[in-house]
């Protein structure tokens, strides 16, 4: 491939279709479970069930035992990293990802945080030690780890003292949390003792930039820092300038990218795919409209912070979905932000019908069922 220059500008297609490429959305992938957790860089994982619906419509045949069985394993981990937020990495990638997202981290806490201003004039050395210690002696609730907490300090606020736990230590949410099919309260221990000797070796902040230019570019700086949560990266990219690729988006904003990453053909054909809440694949970029218009982001959001489920049509978000299941019966209930053209619907079911036979095998009844878009 021609190397190209910040001369080249990338239209929006253009940038849609190698994100999607490069998360694995315009063809499903025959990569393992773990590697594709590794080239994604982890996925976001506040709920159980989200990983697996992003790794199903990722990879070609998934079940939900395999990644039920890295958890189980240890060889993947539910961890607070990107923007201070809960994902499910492999264990390789555990703890070098939290070494160098723990700004992000503390940032959250101590920054603008009432939980951060619970704590002022603490001896956070001590909560530190006094936390880590409590979750080591057996993985711990946060409710329960506040309480205990509180017992050695009872004029501060069992939330803010549990959260600082989580933000300033590794926790690791264990088994059965994170598991296929299994409810069951949160409890977590430091990734230290959880993972053993599989905890890896470290990763610079170079490497972070290229693995996530790999997954999520061409991107500029500002869209870096989105996905990471870090701050001030410029200087860093700048450093990394010589190793890299750059283009300009169609507004002239330069865009950086790894060398030799693959550049589909803007009117290569995008599939319908189904995406979870809070995937990374919509979160990741400071500028978004490569996936989703400004109009339809603000739609997906809800008033209580949480992104609602979507599916994409050539490329694109175009609507929401939900599951709803009642004892033999489910359906799978799609909802356009505007018409859809037949074929479009017709792609859509067939893909829903396969979504549907995935998340509710033992339904004797199910159903695709389109609301008319308003």
């Amino acid at each position: 491939m021609p190397k190209r220059s910040s001369s080249t500008v990338l239209p929006l297609r253009s940038l849609n279709r190698a994100l999607l490429e490069r998360q694995l959305l315009l063809r499903r992938s025959t990569l393992s479970v773990e590697k594709t957790l590794q080239h994604l860089v982890g996925m976001q994982a506040q709920a159980t069930n989200p990983p697996y619906f992003g790794l199903w419509t990722r990879l070609d045949g998934f079940q939900p035992e395999a990644l039920s069985r890295l958890i189980s394993r240890r060889r993947a981990v539910r961890i607070a990293l990107m923007r201070s937020t809960i994902h499910l990495v492999t264990a390789r990638d555990c703890l070098p990802l939290r070494t160098l997202l723990q700004p992000v981290l503390e940032r959250a806490l101590l920054t603008g945080s009432a939980y951060g201003r619970a704590l002022e004039g603490m001896d956070i050395s001590a909560l530190v030690a006094f936390g880590r210690a409590l979750v080591e002696e057996k993985p711990r609730p946060l409710i329960e780890l506040g309480e205990l907490l509180q017992e050695r300090w009872p004029e501060r606020d069992a939330k803010s003292l549990a959260y600082a736990i989580r933000n300033l230590v590794p926790l690791v949410q264990v088994p059965p949390r994170g598991l296929w099919g299994v409810g069951g309260q949160a409890a977590s221990t430091t990734a230290e003792s959880w993972l053993g000797g599989k905890a890896s070796s470290e990763l610079s902040l170079d490497e972070l930039i290229l693995r996530y230019l790999a997954a999520f570019g061409p991107a500029s700086v500002k869209d870096v820092q989105t996905w990471s949560g870090l701050t001030r990266l410029r200087e860093v990219i700048e450093e990394l300038r010589p190793r890299l690729r750059t283009f300009r988006d169609e507004h002239g904003v330069e865009l950086f990218d790894v060398p030799n990453a693959p550049l589909p053909e803007p009117e290569v054909p995008a599939p319908p795919r189904f995406l979870p809440d809070f995937d990374n694949v919509l979160l990741s970029h400071a500028d978004r409209t490569r996936i989703i218009s400004e109009e339809h982001r603000q739609a997906i959001a809800t008033a209580n912070g949480l992104f609602l489920s979507t599916f994409l049509v050539d490329g694109f978000v175009r609507g929401t979905w939900k599951l709803e299941q009642e004892r033999e019966r489910a359906a799978l209930v799609i909802s356009p932000f505007t018409a859809l053209k037949k074929p479009e619907r017709a792609a859509l079911a067939e893909e829903g019908a396969r979504l549907l036979a995935f998340a509710a095998p033992d339904a004797r009844t199910p159903e695709v069922r389109f609301v008319p878009s308003k």
